[in-house]
């Protein structure tokens, strides 16, 4: 059986909590679908300000 990759979920771990400051044990509790929903959202409020900041 292949797990999912280490790599992708420290990435990930970094990611939201770099951005919401959400400790890791919270991060770590999620599923993994959740944790990919987070880091979705996270993407789009990067872009939405990145649109904001080059108008």
């Amino acid at each position: 059986m292949i797990g999912y990759p280490v790599e992708r979920l420290l990435e990930e771990v970094a990611y939201i909590a770099y951005h919401f400051h959400w400790s890791r044990e919270a991060i770590m509790t999620m599923d993994h679908l959740e944790r990919q929903d987070w880091v979705r959202e996270v993407a789009r409020i990067n872009r939405r300000l990145n649109e904001s900041a080059e108008s």
